[in-house]
C-alpha cells in the first residue's frame, strides 16, 4: 500500500500534538487532518476521507465511540483506531460493536503504533491479544450452539445432519442401518446436549440461528 492517510481525533492537546509529529515524521503516512471534538470530526472527516482515524474514546463532548457510530454507516471505507488509556472491555466491545476496527493504548510505542496503523490500513483488526479473547468469548455466549454441536459424537452429527434435511426416523434408521428405537434414543441425547426441546430448535441450532 502506498501512503496511508491519517486523521486524529485527540482533544488532550499534549497527546494530540504527539500523535501529529508520529504521523508526520514517518515515512509512508500523512496527516490529512486534526480534530479535538467529535463534533467537528463528523463534520471534517467526510471531506477528507483519510484511510485511518485514530479515535480517542473519552473526549470531551460526545465520545469517540458516537463519533464512529454515526461516520462509520456514511463512510464505511474509513478505518476507525481506538485510542485509550485502558483496557476497558466494555467501552472497547461498544467501540468494536459501534465500527471500529481496532484499538491501541495511547502508551504504545510509536513504532508500535505505526505497525497497527498499517497492519489496520492493509486490513487487519490490531487489538491486544486480551481483549481478542474476550471478543471471541463473547462471539461464543452469542452463538453457544456452534460450542455445543461439538458436544455430540459423531453418529450424533450424522443423525443431525439428516434430520437437518428433513429425513424421518424411519428414513433415517434405513440410512444408517440402525434400529428406528436406536435413533429415537441418539435423538435424545441430541436434544439434551443442545439444550433444545424439538427437532426444530435442533435444526436451527444445527444451522447457527
Amino acid at each position: 500500500m502506498d501512503t496511508i492517510s491519517v486523521c486524529i481525533v485527540e482533544d488532550n492537546d499534549d497527546i494530540r500534538q504527539a500523535l501529529e509529529q508520529i504521523i508526520m515524521m514517518a515515512d509512508g503516512y500523512e496527516l490529512s487532518g486534526s480534530f479535538i471534538s467529535a463534533e467537528s470530526a463528523i463534520s471534517g472527516i467526510p471531506k477528507l476521507k483519510p484511510n485511518v482515524v485514530l479515535m480517542d474514546i473519552n473526549l470531551g463532548g460526545m465520545s469517540g465511540i458516537d463519533c464512529v457510530r454515526e461516520l462509520k454507516p456514511k463512510n464505511p471505507d474509513i478505518l476507525f483506531m481506538m485510542c485509550t488509556v485502558y483496557e476497558e472491555d466494555e467501552k472497547i466491545f461498544e467501540a468494536l460493536a459501534a465500527g471500529a476496527n481496532g484499538y491501541i493504548l495511547k502508551k504504545t510505542a510509536p513504532a508500535k503504533l505505526l505497525e497497527s496503523i498499517r497492519e489496520l490500513a492493509e486490513g487487519g483488526a490490531p487489538m491486544s491479544s486480551q481483549i481478542a479473547r474476550k471478543v471471541v468469548a463473547v462471539f461464543q455466549e452469542k452463538n453457544p450452539s456452534s460450542g455445543l454441536l461439538d458436544n455430540l459424537s459423531n453418529r450424533e452429527h450424522e443423525i443431525l445432519e439428516l434430520l437437518a434435511k428433513g429425513l424421518l426416523y424411519k428414513e433415517i434408521s434405513t440410512r444408517l442401518g440402525i434400529a428406528q428405537e436406536t435413533v429415537r434414543k441418539h435423538v435424545y441425547h441430541i436434544y439434551e446436549k443442545l439444550h433444545v426441546n424439538n427437532r426444530v430448535e435442533a435444526v436451527n441450532k444445527y444451522f447457527g440461528r
